[in-house]
């Protein structure tokens, strides 16, 4: 794992031109006008300004912060079909209109339902922006995808840092003026972008025809893909099962009939990869503000500071990912960040008062590179699969924290707390036992809240002990996704050396056939 090298693949090229610095720059302030979408509306949602004003229960909270995820995956797959076909420029301008137009129907809002239409909409746009940014990076700068597409996707940890602070300074002024921020970065790069001149992506280039391209996806692919679509489809609008196993079927097997292939075995491979790796990191970002929060309280910050912290990390490392990925290589560098995040993981379940923030380093480094990194080795051994294949897996990543992912988190912290409430307190346990559930993960039982809250207070205080020490521990769980990981990634690493070595692969033009691939670089 030390000893795999790159060629020096920089030096044979200068550096990028000033047209590809301002399009580098126009995407990454595009990536940071998403990031600010998510972390302002989640401090809201978390202050419960819009529980408070739009009378909302829990249920249609959760509904609302739902159509933050599930259009996201719809726009970048969708677009990942047809975007070579109507254009880079066109898809940026679509999801410019999405962020503006999401941004206004928020600021305005009257009813619940806008705020529903206003998140949906914007989710479309940042899918968008994924479905354009992540191809045309990669193809700007082929020969060194790993480095770019880290770099590039510092704009999501930026945009969660400066969104984060600046709505945190506002303090308490109304909701309404954090949504405004969002015009800034939305307004920014739809600037920067006019006059662009976009890229022919690389598999366009070469001459790799539309059907290759699905065939690299493959059924299998297609059926993790659109199973997960179609699954939260039918979690948000209460679709019966077999209407979402109809629609399902009916995608996948047309889909399969064109393509007659079940698709690369590596890239499903990465597909599995990429559903602990999703979780580990965004579904984990996602609780990590409330499941902090007891603690932090005790050195007088909020747990939305754990985040905002571990997002800096992530913003100036993943500019150094170039040299770190050199030296490792991208798997390499999968394997060492998979252990670091288990080990970040494992410390903060049981860290206390300041080393919260040794912890949080350490988990911070350790999910740095993992999206960005997938996504450039998805890149270098899939480029014929084109914009399909690198947004298919950034679908089925963010796809898999709303299906598997957040359903995960939550129901591990549900069973922590009964088992441990039922174990230290059985005599307040049987007031507020709840009864049995189903999810997902099968069946379980989770304290009634709502019993909760008619207890006397003592009583009370020691069910918001036992919830606070059942999250921190719920992170023990967590863990176990990067130890799978690492052991996938040196599955991976054992496996490329059994080939020769990890070679990035390049498409090379050859006008009687189809493309053929090449590996470049030694080992």
């Amino acid at each position: 794992m030390a000893n795999a090298h790159f060629n020096d693949r920089a030096t044979l090229t200068a550096g990028p031109t000033r047209d590809e610095t301002l399009l580098f720059w126009a995407c990454f302030i595009s990536l940071i006008a998403t990031a600010f979408g998510f972390v302002i509306r989640s401090q809201i949602m978390e202050s419960g300004d819009w529980a408070r004003e739009f009378n909302l229960d829990n249920t249609q909270v959760a509904r609302i912060l739902g159509a933050g995820l599930w259009p996201f995956a719809i726009s970048i797959v969708v677009f990942s079909l047809i975007i070579d076909w109507i254009g880079y420029g066109k898809a940026i301008a679509f999801a410019f209109v999405c962020h503006i137009t999401s941004a206004i129907l928020t600021v305005t809002a009257k009813t619940a339902d806008t705020l529903y239409w206003a998140t949906l909409i914007g989710a479309l746009g940042n899918g968008t922006v994924e479905a354009v940014i992540n191809p045309v990076i990669a193809t700007v700068f082929s020969k060194e995808k790993t480095k770019w597409l880290n770099r590039l996707h510092a704009g999501w940890p930026g945009g969660l840092v400066l969104g984060g602070v600046l709505a945190l300074a506002m303090g308490n002024m109304p909701w309404r003026a954090k949504i405004g921020l969002l015009f800034l970065p939305v307004i920014a790069y739809g600037i920067m972008m006019l006059g662009r001149k976009f890229p022919i992506n690389e598999r366009v280039a070469a001459g790799v025809s539309y059907k290759p391209m699905l065939q690299e996806v493959g059924i299998v692919g297609a059926a993790i893909a659109v199973g997960m679509i179609v699954r939260e489809l039918g979690n948000t609008f209460q679709w019966e099962s077999w209407i979402q196993l109809t629609i399902a079927s009916v995608l996948v097997l047309g889909y399969g009939a064109y393509v007659r292939t079940i698709g690369k075995p590596l890239f499903l491979f990465l597909l599995v990869i990429m559903i602990p790796l999703a979780t580990t990191e965004l579904g984990t970002d996602s609780w990590i503000g409330s499941l902090m929060s007891p603690e932090m309280a005790k050195i007088g910050l909020k747990g939305a500071w754990v985040l905002i912290y571990t997002s800096a990390i992530m913003l100036v490392l993943r500019f150094f990912a170039g040299p770190i990925a050199h030296r490792f290589s991208p798997l390499g560098l999968l394997a060492i960040s998979a252990l670091l995040a288990a080990g970040g993981l494992l410390f903060l379940s049981a860290a206390t008062g300041l080393t919260i923030l040794a912890a949080a380093t350490l988990y911070g480094v350790g999910k740095t590179f993992f999206w960005p990194t997938m996504l450039g080795v998805v890149s270098e051994q899939f480029p014929r699969g084109g914009a399909m294949t690198l947004n298919t897996i950034a679908g089925v990543g963010m796809l898999s924290v709303g299906v598997l992912g957040m359903p995960f988190l939550g129901n591990i912290q549900d069973t922590k707390l009964d088992k441990d409430l039922a174990a230290t307190n059985p005599a307040i346990y049987a007031k507020v036992a709840g009864s049995e559930k189903t999810s997902v993960f099968g069946t379980y039982k989770a304290v009634d809240a709502s019993k909760v809250e008619g207890l006397p207070a003592e009583e009370k205080k020691v069910v918001e002990e036992t919830t606070n020490l059942a999250r921190k521990q719920a992170l023990t769980t967590v863990a176990l996704l990067p130890c799978f990981m690492f052991a996938c990634y040196i599955g991976l690493l054992l496996y490329f050396r059994s080939q020769g070595g990890y070679k990035p692969k390049e498409l090379v033009k050859d006008y009687s056939s189809e493309p053929e691939l090449i590996g470049s670089g030694t080992h």
